[in-house]
């Protein structure tokens, strides 16, 4: 690259951002550059905080500054009802619809036996116990329907027959 060092960094880690290749990198650099130093520091310190401030929640697993998390301390909440999902972004998909009224169980990924992710990688085991300690009625295994997805949804539903407990998996398709 032709540009001052410092650019040139910045855009190597812009880089490593997902779905950002080298001309968006760029064209972040560039408007990065023109903002006023107070800008800078503000988003600075946003990218800064979110890796000093928030955690997971030691119950469900969601991104939270404080454990357990709201979701997992609302009285207001099914808490007999776990829906299991993929990653913490899914739980704001599903709370954006405001319908849902249970409690939350993220998984940290799939089943992906090419990438060697297996059931030990994610968190099954946790599941598992929360379904024997807390009075679980009904589990909904949310996860995409990826083969992947599909794969870790049915390895799911396998380890949670044993369980007296409705076990349910989210539609897909057209009515």
């Amino acid at each position: 690259m032709i540009y001052p060092k410092p650019l040139e960094d910045l855009v190597k880690q812009l880089q490593k951002l997902p779905t950002i290749g080298p001309k968006t990198a760029q064209r972040l650099a560039f408007s990065i550059l023109k903002m006023s130093e107070e800008e800078v520091a503000k988003i600075s310190k946003s990218i800064s905080e979110v890796k000093t401030k928030l955690n997971y929640c030691t119950i469900c697993g969601s991104i939270t500054d404080r454990d357990p998390c709201m979701i997992c301390t609302n009285p207001n909440r099914s808490h007999q009802v776990v829906c299991v999902i993929e990653e913490p972004d899914d739980l704001l998909a599903i709370e954006r619809t405001r319908r849902y009224k249970g409690v939350y169980h993220v998984l940290m990924g799939v089943l992906s036996p090419l990438d060697g992710v297996g059931p030990r990688d994610l968190r099954i085991g946790s599941l598992l116990e929360r379904v024997v300690e807390n009075n679980i009625g009904e589990v909904i295994i949310a996860t995409n329907y990826t083969t992947e997805g599909q794969a870790t949804a049915l390895y799911l539903a396998n380890q949670l027959d044993d369980f007296d407990i409705e076990i349910t998996r989210i539609a897909y398709g057209i009515p």
